[in-house]
């Protein structure tokens, strides 16, 4: 079993990493082992697959992923937005405002999205003559997302020594040049894997807005599934869709990782 040896990754610091050659054959043998359990799995439930009815149906899937894939860009923006706002307000030294953006993250992160979905789009919404359900799925989303980057933006920019406050203070540098050239780069180091997450777990969770009727993925899902009585055909594109939405998300923020590494 000596052969084994080539497929073991050394941790050791400074050592090579393993060839392209190795590294492809492992990622391919995973993924014929993970196959294989789904592979084994289905054919124990004996199901009888039916893809000709779903077949009818393919336009409302598309119609439905591309509402989420707009959907989620609007609110990936806006909740970034959201997050570094409220981030630097709760090291604001405007103390209502420092007490404000608190008060947000904290409500927020305590809170179902569910539910807060439902108060936005019947309560806050109507309140501000605001009828389009599609702007207050975003502006819900982004609320919501924006509380758990707010925290991970604040970690990032307090995982900054105070020393280096200080030299960037001695230097002469403004509060505005030194998070522009001493915090903010060190932070996105810091943040990206959390951040990569969050976005991941944003674009899924537009998936629950088909509560206020939303014509996103997921309820276009259902309804096919209500029409032809084929749940696994209908969900497993649901699954290949986001999938498709969220992979391409999580690698780009690998290579950014790989990017802006560096030794401290």
């Amino acid at each position: 079993m000596s052969w084994l040896k080539y497929f073991i990754a050394s941790n050791e610091p400074g050592a090579p990493p393993p060839s392209m050659r190795v590294r492809c054959v492992s990622f391919i043998i995973a993924l014929v082992a993970i196959a294989m359990i789904f592979f084994f799995s289905f054919y124990q439930v004996n199901y009888h697959w039916d893809w000709s009815a779903i077949y009818k149906y393919r336009q409302k899937f598309i119609q439905g992923w591309f509402t989420t894939v707009v959907i989620s860009v609007a609110a990936l923006g806006l909740s970034v937005c959201f997050g570094l706002f409220f981030a630097l307000g709760q090291r604001s030294r405007f103390l209502p405002f420092r007490y404000f953006s608190k008060l947000y993250v904290e409500v927020v992160r305590g809170t179902p999205l569910l539910v807060q979905i439902l108060i936005f789009f019947y309560v806050v919404a109507h309140a501000f003559g605001v009828s389009n359900r599609y702007v207050v799925g975003v502006l819900t989303l982004s609320f919501f997302s924006g509380a758990y980057i707010s925290e991970i933006i604040r970690a990032g920019i307090e995982s900054v020594g105070k020393s280096q406050l200080e030299s960037a203070k001695a230097i002469g540098l403004t509060r505005v040049q030194t998070y522009r050239y001493i915090v903010f780069p060190q932070a996105l180091r810091q943040t990206l894997p959390p951040l990569a997450g969050q976005f991941v777990s944003l674009i899924k969770d537009s998936s629950l807005l088909s509560i206020i009727s939303i014509s996103e993925f997921t309820l276009n899902a259902q309804e096919v599934n209500s029409y032809t009585f084929s749940t696994l055909e209908s969900y497993l594109p649901l699954a290949a869709g986001y999938l498709i939405l969220t992979l391409p998300i999580s690698l780009w923020t690998r290579h950014l990782e790989q990017r802006h590494k560096y030794e401290t």
